[in-house]
């Protein structure tokens, strides 16, 4: 198995160069990792008493970046470096991260691990959620750096725990230490031999909870929102227009000032939106201030606001449960007490099932569905509220995944990273 996925991951390369002269996002894939060792090589100059974390996506760095907060106070001399996968996670964070250097992580091949970790050499390397890359855990295992999970979640429908995932299986195997989010993951574990595992939580619920102590004012939500009650739709992908595109052109939306966030930046794509929308929206890129006052529905065409503008929410659909792109971030809404609209595919987020038994989310698999809750939540002040409250409850009461991941490296390692 170990020599085939070695065969398939030295073919990646040359196939992804290809598939690059079709996909915008292939080809980031493949540019942002020419030249990535020489420059590197550059970036580590000098750099020691290193902790590597990597991320997948912006979505898992954010959900590293408590842990990463609490690191660099702990461990002030240490040498923070963050890797990801996505171009999407390196594109918006390569210069904003909280690290000292920030780079891709080249194609897991065993020369590309050696000499990544050649350059790197960490003394503590850190994954978070789901990210296993047999060639590098084997490596970092071969030289005796530990390396832990973080914010894990697992089921048993996975690859690790079928015949066919037994390089999987055997890269986790090799992880020090791992910190599940649920009971579930932990029993899953124990059921196979893991003993090197604890449930901390989700560190997310840390990086949310502290999003309500900053100022998340936005002039242009001000001069936008007015006072009026306000609709956030966050990171909705084309399957999400279908079922809130009726209600937003109806006579219902009209008392209601929205934000339609996109998940991708993609022109076509905000193109088709805009022309959707009509002449009673603005896109953010393009408009003043008094287009904003007049406008009924703000196109949020950029990134890097949507945190914030959860804040001026009365209502939020968060986006990627109507397709299979995956559920976004609903608990960045939820710290801000806002009660929430997903899709229908959401049962590998355990989060969204919790607060949908707690009555604080509910979930649509038709346009007709969303009507009709959105109606509700319009109609009825005071259940509105109370749904709300149940997601502002359900934040706070999970809180603490970073002091116990701190804590668990400190005991462990905590002399190696002095």
């Amino acid at each position: 198995m170990r020599s085939l996925y070695n065969f398939l991951t030295h073919l990646g390369s040359p196939v992804l160069g290809v598939l690059g002269m079709f996909s915008p996002k292939m080809k980031a894939f493949v540019d942002g990792r020419k030249g990535l060792f020489e420059k590197l090589e550059q970036q580590m100059a000098g750099k020691q008493n290193v902790i590597w974390m990597h991320c997948a996506s912006l979505g898992e760095y954010e959900q590293g970046l408590p842990v990463l907060e609490e690191l660099a106070k702990k461990y002030p001399t240490a040498n923070l470096v963050v890797s990801f996968f996505s171009p999407s996670g390196y594109e918006i964070k390569h210069k904003s991260a909280k690290a000292d250097v920030v780079t891709y992580l080249p194609l897991d091949t065993k020369a590309n691990a050696k000499r990544f970790l050649d350059l790197v050499n960490p003394k503590l390397a850190i994954f978070v959620k789901y990210e296993v890359w047999p060639n590098f855990f084997f490596e970092l295992q071969e030289r005796q750096i530990p390396n832990l999970m973080i914010s894990a979640l697992f089921r048993k429908d996975q690859a690790f725990f079928k015949p066919t995932g037994s390089l999987l299986f055997k890269a986790l195997q090799t992880v020090d230490w791992i910190f599940v989010q649920n009971r579930s993951s932990l029993q899953l574990l124990n059921s196979h031999g893991f003993e090197n595992s604890s449930r901390s939580g989700d560190t997310r619920f840390d990086r949310v909870s502290h999003q309500i102590e900053q100022d998340n004012k936005l002039d242009f939500m001000e001069q936008f929102c007015s006072g009026q009650t306000t609709f956030v739709i966050g990171s909705s992908w084309p399957e999400d227009e279908a079922v809130f595109l009726d209600f937003l052109n109806s006579e219902a939306a009209k008392q209601l000032k929205t934000v339609v966030a996109p998940h991708s930046m993609n022109p076509k794509g905000i193109e088709r939106l805009a022309v959707a929308l009509g002449d009673k929206a603005v896109r953010f890129t393009k408009a003043e201030a008094q287009d904003l006052q007049k406008a009924k529905i703000l196109i949020l065409d950029t990134v890097g606001y949507l945190t914030k503008v959860y804040y001026y929410a009365d209502i939020a659909y968060v986006g990627g449960a109507m397709g299979n792109t995956g559920l976004h971030n609903i608990l960045e809404p939820a710290t801000f007490g806002v009660p929430i609209v997903i899709g229908k595919n959401f049962a590998d987020f355990p989060e969204a099932v919790k607060l949908l038994d707690l009555a604080g989310l509910y979930a649509v698999d038709s346009a007709a569905g969303f009507t009709e809750i959105m109606t509700k939540m319009l109609a009825d002040e005071k259940f509105r509220s109370q749904t709300g409250m149940i997601c502002e409850h359900y934040i706070n009461s999970n809180t603490g995944a970073t002091a116990k991941i701190m804590d668990k490296i400190q005991e462990l390692y905590g002399d190696r990273l002095v």
